[in-house]
């Protein structure tokens, strides 16, 4: 493996972002101030707090470079407890983790766990070093109504109740939320990895490959590893990787070792070589991530540069695109860039499927079931209707 001056322009960068890039490489010494701290004296130590935080990396900011004695001690305060917050959040959405995939596997329903606190562990070896405001767990899809009732049993509720009037929720949305009212833990259950993404792994497939994970009282499942960066760049490029986290996480992963033979087949049959691409020149230019020699073609086609040169202002730029955009600019911004992550197929399918009635249809019009026929037909001026009314 080596990292490569692949070609991307990152030296618009503000200085408090370049700052915690430096913090979060991990060519320097655990403890010590990272090598290139004398290029950051005049930091401005309240953005570079307010970039780790929306970043979500201050457990690790804050775990390696505790020792630095010349980042400020109100700034190591305060990263300090955010860091102890984020310990206590995890332990407790480790056993919750723990309880709700055992209740699921009593009952018959399989489950895999794409991120949360195993996935802390098994990329940073401890909980504590990541951060995680919800459970997700992947099942099959013919389990959802077994699985939802589980959940409520467990004490939760739907909070983003999606009516199932038309199939198209089996791929325009890839999870349901829940959240338990006492606790206030989150659960996404997914029944695929990514809602509206073009093809990926069935679940029996992803099945076959899982590795055991473990917290404390036994095995969870995760997906194997080649299957689970396929998730994470997914994942991530989704988000516009508006979020270091992620990028993090894949550079932790790829340190780890994999199967790059079997990695660029998994690519290539669900059409995201170009999406691995962008991930890792990212990861390359930002956390000098070692790009194999089987992934440079990729790394450093033309297709992989734009989408990553199109995600930068996502990081040079905080955002946030969930529930909702920051603005109309970066609605706007945001969905061209969904559109650009897929590939021709995956493009016309996504049109066509614009004409397939939606939800949103039924709450606008509600019809009777022997009208919903009518649905097709009335699609583009329901459609037009609910745009006027927005």
């Amino acid at each position: 493996m080596m990292t490569k001056g692949f070609s991307l322009d990152v030296s618009a960068l503000p200085d408090g972002l370049n700052a915690l890039l430096a913090f979060l490489r991990t060519d320097g010494v655990s403890g010590e101030c990272p090598p290139a701290w004398e290029t950051f004296r005049d930091i401005d130590w309240n953005r570079f707090v307010e970039l780790v935080m929306h970043h979500r990396v201050y457990p690790q900011v804050y775990a390696r470079w505790k020792g630095c004695e010349r980042i400020p001690a109100d700034v190591r305060q305060t990263l300090r407890q955010a860091y102890e917050t984020n310990v206590f959040q995890m332990l407790r959405l480790g056993a919750e983790l723990e309880r709700v995939c055992r209740a699921l596997e009593d009952r018959g329903v399989r489950s895999l766990v794409l991120k949360g606190p195993v996935l802390a562990k098994e990329l940073y070896g401890d909980i504590s070093l990541r951060t995680s405001k919800d459970l997700d767990i992947l099942i099959p899809l013919a389990d959802i109504e077994n699985a939802e009732r589980i959940l409520s049993e467990l004490g939760y509720w739907n909070c983003k109740n999606v009516p199932r009037i038309f199939q198209d929720w089996k791929w325009k949305v890839h999870h349901a939320s829940f959240v338990h009212p006492r606790t206030g833990t989150e659960i996404e259950l997914h029944w695929r990895m990514n809602g509206d993404m073009g093809k990926e792994p069935s679940f029996e497939e992803l099945w076959r490959r899982k590795r055991a994970g473990s917290l404390t009282d036994g095995p969870v499942w995760l997906p194997g590893k080649e299957d689970l960066f396929l998730y994470l760049v997914t994942h991530g490029a989704r988000h516009g990787w508006f979020r270091l986290r992620w990028l993090a996480d894949v550079d932790r992963l790829v340190r780890q070792g994999l199967d790059w033979s079997a990695l660029i087949g998994l690519l290539r049959r669900y059409g995201c070589l170009h999406i691995g691409g962008q991930a890792l020149l990212l990861a390359s230019r930002l956390l000098h991530t070692p790009v194999p020699e089987a992934m440079e073609p990729y790394v450093a086609g033309r297709r992989s540069r734009q989408l990553a040169e199109r995600s930068l202002r996502f990081i040079r730029d905080p955002v946030s695109f969930f529930p909702e955009p920051d603005s109309p600019e970066s609605a706007r911004y945001y969905k061209r860039y969904l559109f650009s992550l897929k590939n021709g197929r995956e493009k016309g399918l996504f049109l066509i499927r614009r004409l397939y009635p939606s939800f949103r249809d039924a709450q606008a019009l509600p019809l009777p079931k022997r009208l919903h026929f009518l649905y097709f037909p009335l699609r583009p001026f329901i459609w037009l209707w609910r745009q006027m009314k927005a």
